[in-house]
């Protein structure tokens, strides 16, 4: 009876080591960013990026795994908004003129909350490779335009001046002595929203199986139901396609 009692105990002892030390090496493994045969169901990321509309923005992308090779994806953005015909100018003429980009409206900056999936196309082989995923998003877009104001000069013999918003009627580049400081026009901000597509592609090549490192390429595209006015001589435009690429850092987790 009692050979058989510490058979029992012995082999319980030796289970419980053996899974302890099986612990504190997957532990290891882990903060080491090693493979751990194991599904990551969560995963937040940051990124910046930039793109077409000749300008800059950031993001942050929250997922979650619905099976082995596909994520749901939330993702907010945040990017300014340039037309590709704004042409920078200067009153030659004044003194202390400073430049502006005569015939624009407005200022524009874009806000997208969207929703999508990622999916794998090349799964991660090892620490060295590099894991290939696709995948698109819709959401909604919501564009801040706020007005452009200008520095006038009262009239052709007075050097006084006033900060007014910018009327491609009346003003032309013989007053037009520059642009005003931005915070003129933020109580005028007017809100146009839309919605947007994304298609996208990205390369993961972070040597942790627990982190992320890519590097995005997209296609975009944003509708409004009305133009938005950008530039004096134009058409108020309603669809606005973009090209970027973006660089994404961030982690998974259980």
């Amino acid at each position: 009876m009692l050979t058989k009692f510490f058979s029992v105990l012995f082999l319980f002892l030796v289970s419980f080591c053996a899974l302890s030390q099986n612990g504190k090496d997957n532990e290891t493994r882990l903060k080491n960013g090693e493979d751990l045969n194991v599904l990551y169901r969560n995963e937040a990321s940051g990124a910046v990026f930039a793109h077409t509309a000749i300008g800059f923005g950031i993001a942050y992308r929250r997922g979650y795994q619905v099976n082995v090779s596909r994520k749901r994806m939330f993702e907010l953005e945040l990017q300014n908004f340039k037309n590709p015909k704004e042409v920078k100018t200067m009153n030659s003429a004044g003194q202390n003129a400073r430049g502006y980009f005569y015939g624009k409206l407005n200022s524009f900056l874009i806000f997208r909350p969207g929703i999508g999936y990622q999916n794998i196309l090349y799964q991660k082989s090892d620490k060295k490779s590099v894991e290939i995923r696709y995948a698109y998003f819709i959401g909604a877009t919501i564009n801040f335009a706020k007005p452009t104001y200008v520095e006038i000069r009262n009239s052709q013999t007075d050097q006084t001046t006033t900060i007014q918003r910018y009327d491609p009627a009346v003003d032309n580049q013989d007053n037009i002595v520059g642009k005003a400081p931005y915070q003129y026009g933020l109580d005028h901000t007017t809100i146009y929203p839309g919605g947007y597509a994304k298609f996208a592609l990205s390369f993961d090549y972070s040597n942790r199986y627990n982190g992320v490192k890519a590097i995005e390429v997209g296609a975009l595209i944003d509708i409004y139901p009305v133009g938005l006015p950008m530039l004096a001589e134009n058409k108020n435009q309603q669809v606005f396609p973009q090209l970027y690429v973006k660089y994404v850092f961030g982690k998974k987790w259980f």
